[in-house]
């Protein structure tokens, strides 16, 4: 009996200890912050971002240009030309430091936890986070944005794509769960979006008409964030005036941010008039575009005698990888076979447009990540090796054997030789020239496509283009649109070539498949404006995606750039790798800038007002 008692006490304390371990085990790990790899840098309890001024006034205006139109200031839908600065209105869950690649903190959110598996992450907000009309930010927002980004968003619901469900599991917490396990990015990257007001957008405006998601809208929205807008001139300007009510403005994370009493955009049609505009004292703040306008048109009385400074900064450039190029659209058949896009890259003298046209100012690019520590180069080795070894049925052979490069030009015998390679790998792809046109031998079409811009600044960079390739009888054509009609175009894929950008950061994830992944190719919207659909380049996503470690991310993302690079998708443009920005005195940055950034416009402020 005695032996009986024993084991019946010692079966409670057994079950009381597994109760409690099951209640440890399910307890979240709240965290302040949080990184993709490794922790982020700043501690629990930060009082400041380590590069603003506390000392800023809250004061003055800054004038802003645009080049342009726009005509939505709804943030979800992809129809429509959104407003300059239209995200100064939002908070989101989380905000980054510009101190760090990886490093982001709590802002909407007070804390974050997820478990080890990631499988889903778990955002606490703050009880004080609150709409401009009193009513407090709630797990319903979020819920609510995220169902309806993903719903009449392309953009975002390809970028996540993996959140499965999200739901509130608490008075202030809301749980998003997605559909695959130990990919580090989709914890940070749910706490990037701008969030959105249900009551706002489910209730009615002044007239009693029922708002609409799903349409655009001119009618000032409701956000959480540091500014409000204060008038709207549809289509040439928009005014955001600094929220005194703004329920953040002590938030560590925020402090000697959001300076400007007002901050407003002008639209100008012309770049020449909003250059003007610059030089006249109208408009504060400019970053240069030209490499040749920045070495010609800055030599002012206003630089001369101080009123406006001009500076070159390489920061944005130390965490941002860079891919400029034209794109051709191989949805188009006359771009399916690689060696008719190898073909356009000898046509393209870049050394002779940089000498007349940039005043030496630019730099080729030669990677998808260029600038990096993760861009490609010479042959592949190790485990970069291994991996494209093990696609070898999948990857063109030259990944093995030539280190990508650029054809170079610049003098009249490398451009003939460039040309005449062109016309070769012409003639292996089934097109020959016959007369002054380059033909299909096939069909008879000749080989005529278009080039769509969206800024006539563009033009005289690609004028040079255009006649390089009529000298071997391709006939190609400029055609510049507004920001409307581009906006709509590129959304469909209605287009032969564009001039594209894409923007890397160091840790480079689900994205990759909104860009170059047979996902997103057929999707609207989606940025993989080549219309790129390649096994290898899939498969290279996932190792990136799912690496176990920084190393084996690196090796994977090197391998995708080879890949991509030696299957000619683009033609590599050119980059300056600085931010060259021009600013009146009236306008001021804190004397320590961002390790990966500018802060501009948040952490600047008006100089006159300063004391």
């Amino acid at each position: 009996m005695v032996l009986a008692r024993l084991k019946v006490g010692f079966a409670i304390v057994l079950a009381a200890v597994f109760a409690a371990s099951s209640v440890a085990a399910q307890e979240p790990k709240w965290r302040h912050g949080m990184a993709v790899v490794g922790e982020p840098e700043l501690p629990e309890g930060f009082k400041q971002l380590p590069y603003v001024d506390l000392s800023a006034p809250k004061a003055g205006t800054l004038r802003l240009a645009e080049e342009g139109t726009f005509d939505n200031l709804n943030p979800v839908i992809d129809r429509g030309a959104p407003a300059a600065g239209l995200g100064v209105i939002f908070d989101t869950l989380m905000k980054r430091s510009e101190d760090e690649v990886f490093g982001t903190y709590g802002l909407l959110a007070e804390a974050v936890s997820y478990p080890d598996d990631m499988s889903s992450v778990t955002f606490r907000l703050r009880q004080e986070a609150k709409w401009p009309d009193g009513q407090p930010v709630t797990p319903d927002d979020v819920i609510f944005t995220m169902e309806k980004l993903k719903e009449h968003s392309a953009f975002y619901s390809g970028y996540y794509r993996h959140v499965t469900g999200v739901e509130k599991t608490g008075d202030r917490e809301v749980t998003f769960r997605f559909d695959e396990k130990n990919n580090r990015e989709l914890p940070a990257i749910v706490g990037d979006f701008p969030i959105l007001p249900k009551h706002w957008w489910e209730g009615t405006d002044a007239s009693g008409n029922k708002r609409d998601i799903s349409k655009t809208t001119l009618q000032p929205v409701m956000g959480s964030g540091p500014y409000r807008i204060a008038s709207v001139q549809p289509g040439s300007g928009i005014r955001y005036e600094l929220r005194d009510d703004y329920w953040g403005k002590d938030l560590p994370i925020n402090l000697g941010q959001y300076n400007f009493r007002t901050i407003g955009y002008t639209y100008f049609s012309d770049f020449e008039v909003e250059f003007e505009a610059f030089r006249a004292g109208t408009i504060d703040y400019r970053q240069e575009n030209s490499s040749s306008r920045w070495a010609t048109r800055y030599d002012f009385d206003a630089v001369k005698d101080g009123r406006v400074t001009k500076e070159a900064l390489t920061n944005p450039f130390k965490a941002t990888g860079i891919m400029q190029a034209m794109a051709p659209n191989m949805r188009r058949d006359m771009f399916k076979d690689a060696r008719v896009r190898q073909a356009l890259n000898y046509a393209f003298d870049f050394e002779d447009m940089n000498k007349n046209l940039a005043y030496g100012g630019l730099k080729r690019v030669d990677s998808f990540f260029w600038g990096t520590e993760l861009a490609s180069s010479g042959l592949p080795q190790g485990r970069e090796l291994e991996l494209l070894e093990g696609l070898k049925d999948k990857v063109p052979p030259e990944v093995f054997t030539t280190p990508y490069t650029n054809p170079v030009g610049g003098d009249p015998q490398r451009v003939r030789d460039n040309l005449r390679k062109a016309v070769g790998l012409f003639k292996e792809a089934g097109w020959e020239l016959k007369g002054n046109r380059m033909v299909n031998t096939t069909t008879g079409q000749p080989m005529s496509f278009e080039i769509l811009l969206n800024s006539p600044s563009l033009e005289r960079s690609v004028n040079p283009f255009v006649a390089s390739l009529k000298k071997i009888g391709v006939d190609a054509r400029i055609r510049t649109v507004d920001a409307s009609q581009y906006i709509n175009r590129i959304r469909s894929f209605d287009y032969d070539m564009i001039w594209a950008v894409w923007g890397q950061t160091m840790n480079p994830g689900n994205e990759q498949t909104e860009y170059w992944g047979s996902a997103s190719v057929n999707r609207q919207g989606s940025r993989n404006y080549a219309g790129i659909a390649d096994p290898a380049v899939d498969a290279l996503i996932q190792k990136i995606v799912f690496a176990p470690s920084r190393e084996e991310q690196i090796a994977a993302i090197k391998a995708m750039d080879r890949v991509l690079l030696a299957n000619h998708y683009v033609v590599p443009l050119f980059y300056s790798g600085e931010a060259k920005v021009a600013y009146w005195n009236t306008i001021r940055h804190p004397d320590r800038l961002p390790e990966y950034g500018i802060g501009f416009p948040d952490i600047w402020s008006s100089k006159s007002a300063a004391k």
